[in-house]
């Protein structure tokens, strides 16, 4: 997902970037309509918005690109958003009095436009990034010091496992569906992070108390042990995250819904790899019992 991303020519990167990312202009408009409205297609908005005049000297705002402005009808064609290079207050209001004619009459007051410039979208990117990374560096130290460095590469494993599946959806949802990634993604991705290496810790710590068990002689046990006993709990735990998610999902609307989404995934993914993979991946540094494979061997035999 990440390669077709990347060469496709209407994304140009790993990942869609939205607004946040690439500054520009929003337009979310309510249309003054019940349940019957009547209904619109984004080519027709298309069209009107490719005969408007974006430049505006008086401001020296040179005029958009054009192909990258995007329309979304939203609820039931109540609500449009519509996504554009970046435009002066004047501009952006000249777009929703064009637009009345078609898709009005709209709600008095419930026009809102947002704006970013290109150089704070980048800034938004860079500290994006920048937050990603130090959250990993904080996360391989706390673990280090408080475990074997083996704990601490597990976890760290783990933890790069959650983010790049959740990102690789994400990747193509932006080619099938044109879903873009915005600040509240970057926000999703550290939460993830925070839960997925707190559920590994857990059973981590569990693994080390089970050391003092005398019963246990293999690490494949201690390990069986300390996830059977922390299943319940990282099961309730999960369950009981994802129902107001899920909420939002259903009822939140269409701000925090991709957002939401990302987190259930992330959380259904990190409690699996630190139930699973985590686990799985310490058991391969038990050295390989060879008088017990040798007692195999002859079981078969005869």
């Amino acid at each position: 997902g990440f390669i077709i991303s990347t060469f496709n020519t209407s994304i140009q990167a790993p990942l869609r970037p939205g607004l946040d990312f690439t500054g520009g202009t929003q337009i979310k408009i309510d249309r003054n309509c019940d349940s019957n409205c009547e209904k619109i297609n984004t080519s027709e908005i298309n069209k009107i918005l490719s005969k408007i005049n974006l430049e505006d000297t008086s401001k020296n705002i040179p005029k958009g690109n054009l192909s990258r402005s995007k329309v979304k009808i939203l609820d039931g064609g109540k609500s449009l958003i519509i996504r554009m290079p970046y435009l002066s207050d004047a501009k952006s209001y000249e777009i929703i009095t064009t637009l009345n004619p078609i898709a009005g009459p709209f709600k008095e007051g419930s026009q809102s436009v947002d704006k970013i410039g290109p150089t704070l979208g980048k800034q938004l990117l860079r500290s994006s990034l920048a937050s990603l990374f130090f959250a990993f560096v904080g996360i391989a130290v706390y673990i280090s010091f408080r475990y074997d460095k083996i704990y601490a590469l597990l976890a760290l494993i783990a933890l790069a496992h959650d983010v790049i599946i959740v990102c690789g959806l994400f990747s193509w949802l932006g080619i099938v569906m044109s879903v873009e990634i915005d600040s509240l993604f970057a926000v999703s991705l550290l939460t993830i992070a925070g839960y997925s290496v707190n559920d590994t810790v857990v059973i981590f710590d569990r693994i080390r108390e089970q050391n003092n068990n005398k019963k246990l002689t293999s690490l494949s046990e201690k390990i069986d042990t300390a996830v059977s006993s922390t299943l319940s709990r990282t099961l309730f735990t999960s369950g009981t995250t994802l129902l107001p998610l899920l909420a939002l999902i259903f009822f939140g609307g269409s701000t925090l819904y991709w957002f939401s989404i990302s987190l259930a995934i992330g959380i259904v993914i990190g409690s699996w790899s630190s139930i699973a993979l985590a686990p799985s991946l310490l058991s391969l540094k038990e050295p390989i019992n060879t008088n017990k494979l040798k007692l195999i061997d002859e079981e078969n035999i005869e």
